[in-house]
């Protein structure tokens, strides 16, 4: 089951990156534009949430079904911590991606509150654009790219 449940994690985040960089292209586009928020850009956005949350779920699934998770009873957190590797799958990546999909159901909601087009577009751009960054910043390169 592991290794169905990776597989789908590593292909899925794909399609989140996609997506989530195709929102804020989308968004800086039309900002710059000085275009009208209209519903495709709403979809857009949504669908960046949607799929973002999909990946987390997925995530939350691999996490536990993972061989690492009998780690922190094996070994502790102590040793988890001076583990480079065991470090990234079992603390930084799970928190810093619930982090980033925390920034975009954020900017999601507070978009929906705005009224002027430029400030939709504004809030989208800024918090999928940190939570992109945080997503890139953990991702384990080494094992995604193999």
């Amino acid at each position: 089951m592991y290794n169905t449940v990776k597989i789908l994690h590593s292909y899925w985040a794909y399609l989140v990156l996609l997506i989530i960089v195709l929102a804020i292209i989308n968004s800086i586009i039309k900002r710059v534009g000085n275009k009208e928020y209209g519903a495709k850009d709403f979809r857009i956005a949504l669908f960046a949430l949607i799929v973002s949350h999909i990946q987390l779920l997925i995530g939350f699934v691999m996490y536990f079904v993972s061989p690492r998770f009998s780690l922190f009873s094996e070994s502790g957190m102590g040793e988890i911590m001076k583990n480079s590797v065991d470090r990234l799958y079992l603390v930084e990546h799970p928190l810093v991606n619930i982090l980033a999909i925390v920034l975009i159901t954020m900017g999601y909601s507070k978009h929906k509150k705005k009224r002027i087009s430029s400030a939709k577009f504004k809030t989208i751009t800024i918090y999928y654009i940190i939570a992109l960054v945080l997503l890139l910043s953990r991702i384990p390169w080494n094992s995604w790219m193999a």
